[in-house]
């Protein structure tokens, strides 16, 4: 089924009022000739309105095409005009000629409009069903779809529109509203016939009608305005009791009763239409903007915007795109395996929404703004997933390049030294004294120290860049590991430490926690005047532990103090390094469960703060658990 393409019937509150001013034209033209237009004229000019019309409207109008037609072909067909002679053999024939009219106008419209829909299909089998705001749906069977082939029939009536403005129950209160209210007002009008005129008696029918149309719609108040026309012929149009007219202004407002009463009933059919479609407008608005808002909200993917189809209007939803010449799965709500039998929305040429067993409130537009959502989403997750790629790619470049930096100077500068010094130290035409050997072991030494120091970051980086970083987290004495993480420091002895004794143990794993202290312990020592040693600070704040390293150096700016935990930045030349030290220990110090923080030193410097969570109240518990 196509929507928004194709050919359609005229609805039969447009067709019927239009027919029935044809018919009413014809007749006066008839009239207003004086037999210049012969019988056979009126009745070919009645045949040609009742084939047009009923070709062109639903086939259910064309009995009253054809009723009309008659009535206009036998009142006008010869003087004296506007007499109703419904006998004799120019009434016969003109009733054959238009029921074979209205007949063979209602087939091939049929016929004509069954066979432009299906051309139409077969020409938009692989446009996007989505142009210009219309919407293609097409029913297609799972392992069916191919190529070219892929519908195998209309989709269910759900996607043809927004239904009937009346429902059925409506329409048959409307009937039995009709059948119950009609023989009573005539009834009451017989009774008082002597007292009213044939305006009157039409205009109480015509309310009647009306009130008809607005219980039961469109057809129910044709079927009134068409019980109300017999009505009045036999009761009150003389002769009474029969169906002959025997003065021309009383058939002349017959047929404009039948008329105004079918274009009243149009015209409220048709109000109530609108309403219903605005009802329905009005839910699909809503439904979009819930959409909407969990798309903002965070919902922005193919499957959570399925998921809300299938939530909203339960059934079942899939999104396929083609790839590599067949159809697959990029996301689905509800589904298991594959779709039996689903309604095909298509997005674009490689991208179609399947849908199947949602409620009449998920509308044709509706459909179509899901899948528009849909396919969105997912150009929008690959492009996440890309940028996420191309941010990584960057990373990586610039962590190649930064080590790339290191390894040409920060690496070479020891090894040179150490080079340098053993050179020295292998001269056997210098005699190095004691002082002069000691002075070049112990600038192997600290050289040496300083290459160990750097490689061991980079590889500490490399772990937590890579993610491979398992710690094993244990009750950990900081007076026993603050001094290990001293080892091999220069002016290690310079550093003061103060952990009041019986200091709780901290939940950490002892490696890490020695790594960060002694890249921090570094970093301090350097920074720090002489005179003003760096000091290690520990206490208990609510179950966790802050250790505090603080240095009176000349500190960091407040712009800056984010940006030293990344990974090779540095704040000023003034001291050689990579940039690591403080990157490794924030890195330990998260993979620890805790939390490092740079602020200001009272007085000028630098403090950083770790929180770690405590283990136990007291050191002692080592001591019992061994």
């Amino acid at each position: 089924m196509t929507h928004g393409f194709g050919y359609r019937a005229i609805r039969a509150p447009f067709a019927l009022p239009v027919s029935f001013a044809m018919f009413l034209a014809v007749g006066t033209v008839a009239a207003a000739l004086h037999g210049r237009l012969t019988a056979g004229g009126v009745l070919s000019a009645c045949a040609a309105v009742t084939v047009l019309m009923s070709f062109a409207t639903v086939p259910a109008a064309a009995p009253l095409l054809a009723g009309i037609g008659w009535l206009t072909a036998v009142g006008f067909s010869r003087p004296p005009y506007s007499q109703l002679r419904p006998t004799g053999p120019a009434a016969v024939h003109a009733a054959i000629v238009l029921a074979a009219c209205a007949l063979a106008g209602a087939a091939v419209g049929l016929v004509f409009r069954w066979y432009a829909r299906r051309l139409t299909l077969v020409s938009m089998g692989r446009y996007p069903g989505l142009q210009a705001g219309r919407l293609t749906a097409r029913r297609v069977v799972a392992g069916v779809r191919g190529g070219t082939g892929d519908q195998v029939g209309d989709a269910d009536g759900r996607l043809a529109g927004a239904g009937s403005a009346i429902d059925i129950r409506r329409q048959l209160a409307g009937v039995l509203l009709a059948a119950a209210a009609l023989p009573l007002i005539t009834a009451v009008l017989a009774a008082s016939r002597a007292h009213l005129n044939l305006a009157d008696v039409v205009l109480v029918y015509l309310v009647a009608v009306v009130t008809i149309t607005v219980l039961g719609g469109f057809w129910p108040a044709v079927l009134a305005a068409v019980a109300s026309s017999l009505l009045l012929n036999w009761y009150f149009t003389e002769p009474l009791h029969t169906f002959n007219i025997s003065d021309p202004r009383e058939l002349l407002a017959l047929l404009l009763f039948v008329t105004v009463a079918v274009a009243v009933s149009s015209v409220v059919h048709l109000a109530a239409r609108r309403a219903v479609q605005a009802a329905l407008a009005r839910e699909e608005a809503a439904s979009l903007l819930e959409l909407a808002q969990n798309v903002l909200g965070g919902a922005d993917s193919p499957k959570a915007i399925l998921d809300h189809l299938t939530r909203t209007h339960g059934g079942l939803a899939e999104l396929q795109e083609r790839s590599g010449g067949r159809w697959v799965r990029a996301a689905s709500s509800n589904v298991e395996g594959s779709l039996a039998a689903a309604d095909r929305i298509d997005v674009r040429t490689d991208l179609t929404l399947m849908v199947a067993g949602q409620a009449e409130s998920a509308t044709p537009a509706l459909l179509a703004g899901y899948a528009a959502q849909a396919a969105a989403a997912l150009d929008r997750e690959r492009l996440r997933t890309q940028a996420a790629q191309a941010e990584a790619l960057a990373e990586g470049n610039r962590m190649r390049t930064a080590l790339l930096a290191a390894v040409s100077h920060d690496l070479r500068t020891p090894l040179a030294s150490i080079k340098a010094s053993v050179s020295s130290l292998r001269q056997t035409d210098v005699e190095w004294s004691e002082a002069d050997q000691a002075d070049l072991l112990a600038t192997i030494e600290q050289n040496a120290d300083r290459l160990d120091a750097l490689i061991g970051n980079l590889l500490d980086m490399s772990r937590l860049h890579t993610g491979s970083l398992q710690p094993f987290l244990r009750p950990t004495a900081i007076d026993e590991v603050a001094p290990a993480a001293l080892l091999g420091l220069d002016d290690c002895l310079h550093l003061e430490m103060t952990v009041p004794e019986g200091f709780p143990l901290v939940l950490a794993d002892p490696g890490l926690l020695e790594r960060v202290l002694a890249n921090l312990f570094s970093n301090a020592l350097r920074h720090s005047p002489a005179g003003q040693p760096p000091e290690l600070r520990a206490q208990l704040l609510d179950n966790t532990v802050l250790l505090e390293v603080v240095d009176h150096g000349q500190g960091v700016p407040d712009e800056q103090k984010e940006r030293i935990f990344e990974p090779f930045t540095r704040v000023g030349d003034r001291y050689p390094g990579v940039g690591l030290g403080l990157a490794v220990a924030k890195g330990f110090a998260e993979a620890m469960g805790g939390r490092i923080v740079a602020t200001d030193t009272p007085g000028g410097g630098l403090t950083v703060r770790i929180t770690l969570p405590a283990a136990v109240q007291d050191k002692s518990v080592l001591g019992a658990e061994s």
